[in-house]
This record gives structure tokens, C-alpha cells and sequence, in this order.
């Protein structure tokens, strides 16, 4: 059972209302994902807040946290509130479909752990369906709002599990975004990549392919490289 909070080394996540508390899909993006030079962000679906505040102690940019669901959005406005960058993180009760109307700005970057789950069985739980099944967030209009909301130079940043993430990469051109990084995630180095982690932007280039293994095969004895990526977040790395 998930703790009620969640200790980072700048930041506290408190999570008991959250549909979906912290995960380590979203530790491993906020930490990857290059916010070099990027003065706006925009966070899709912000949950407890985690990403945003990841964002905001990885950069000087202004940041933009939109979330639908209500007790995650009192939730996530309770961290943000509790945290160091008070003044650079604003908060939205909105939907994407709600937020790309009314916007009138465009972002050096966006970050989102989206829905995933197409062909799984919806979950019970309606918050947590529409947390994590894309019948509330598809990939094409995903795809087609961060087409629209990006500035020409900047960039969106995404997890997806592999399958989904490799369709992902073909969908996107078809709205002008290309994947210029990617970083498959496993778990161990046995298995087979579980996660794939995404950098798109508006120019066609050759994207950079790499991978990670998190855990070097026992329970919790993390690799290196993942001790390094993590290391400004994670009390223990």
C-alpha cells in the first residue's frame, strides 16, 4: 500500500486524495526530460503535483499545472503550496480539451505522464479510468493540442509504455513532431524494456536511442546510472 507522502530531497508529495500517487515512470521523466534555456512549462495532467515541482526545481521557467480531477487538483494545490517555488507554479482545475481553448500562450516545453491503458479493462475506480485510460485523453488529441500550445523550438516530453510509446512516434509526425530522444526504461537487465521515455519537437531530425536499466537484478540495489539520473530527487541516491 502506497504511503500517504512521499519525502524528496527539496519537496514533500502528499498523496492519501491523488487517483495516482507517486510512480517511479514519473520520477524517471522529470528527471530526464531537458528544460535547458525553457522559461514556460506546461504540465499535463499534473496529478499530485509531482512533475511540476520536478520541473521547477530543475529550472528558472514559469510552470503551468492543469488538472481535471478535483481531489488530485486540491491535492497537487496543496504541494505546490507547501513547496519551495510557491510563486512560479500555477495551478488549473481544467482538462487539456478545457486548457487549449482558452490558452492564448505557447510553452518551451510541456510534460505529461499521460493515459495509457487501450485494450486493458477499464478500472472500476472512474477517477483512476480516467487517469490512466485514453478514452478522456487520446493520443491524437494529445498530439494535436502540444502541436498547437508549443513554441517552434520546444519540445514535448512523454512516458509511454513501449508499445504504445513506438505507435506514439508514428502518430506524432502526421501532426509535425518527431522524436529527437528517447530512453528505453528496464527494470532489470534481464528483462525486456517496460517504459519508454520521449523528446519531440517540430523539426524532423535523427533522434538519440538510448536505454536504462533500473535495478541491476535484485529488489531495490539500483544501478548506477540510475543513482545518477535521480540523484537531486531521491533522499537515498
Amino acid at each position: 500500500m502506497a504511503n500517504d507522502y512521499f519525502q524528496f530531497k527539496q519537496f514533500t508529495i502528499q498523496q492519501s486524495s491523488a487517483a495516482f500517487k507517486v510512480t517511479t515512470d514519473s520520477v524517471l521523466l522529470g528527471s530526464w526530460a531537458d528544460f535547458t534555456n525553457a522559461k514556460t512549462i506546461l504540465d499535463i495532467g499534473t496529478g499530485t503535483g509531482l512533475l511540476a515541482l520536478m520541473a521547477a526545481q530543475r529550472s528558472n521557467a514559469q510552470i503551468t499545472a492543469i488538472e481535471p480531477d478535483e481531489m488530485s487538483f486540491c491535492q497537487a494545490k496543496f504541494n505546490i503550496s507547501a513547496s519551495p517555488w510557491l510563486g512560479r507554479v500555477f495551478l488549473f482545475n481544467y482538462s487539456l480539451q478545457e486548457f487549449v481553448i482558452s490558452a492564448n500562450t505557447h510553452f518551451d516545453a510541456i510534460i505529461t505522464n499521460p493515459p495509457f491503458f487501450t485494450r486493458s479493462l477499464i478500472n472500476p475506480d472512474p477517477r483512476k479510468a480516467m487517469t490512466r485510460h485514453t478514452g478522456t485523453l487520446s493520443s491524437e488529441f494529445l498530439l494535436s493540442a502540444s502541436a498547437k500550445l508549443l513554441e517552434k523550438s520546444g519540445n514535448l516530453h512523454i512516458v509511454l509504455p513501449v508499445t504504445e510509446g513506438n505507435t506514439f512516434i508514428e502518430i506524432a509526425q502526421s501532426f509535425g513532431l518527431f522524436c529527437h530522444r528517447s530512453l528505453r526504461i528496464k527494470t532489470t537487465p534481464s528483462q525486456s524494456p517496460k517504459r519508454l521515455l520521449m523528446s519531440f519537437g517540430h523539426t524532423e531530425v535523427f533522434p538519440e536511442e538510448l536505454s536504462l536499466v533500473v535495478e541491476k537484478g535484485q529488489r531495490h540495489y539500483y544501478s548506477d546510472e540510475y543513482k545518477v539520473l535521480t540523484h537531486d530527487f531521491y533522499l537515498d541516491k
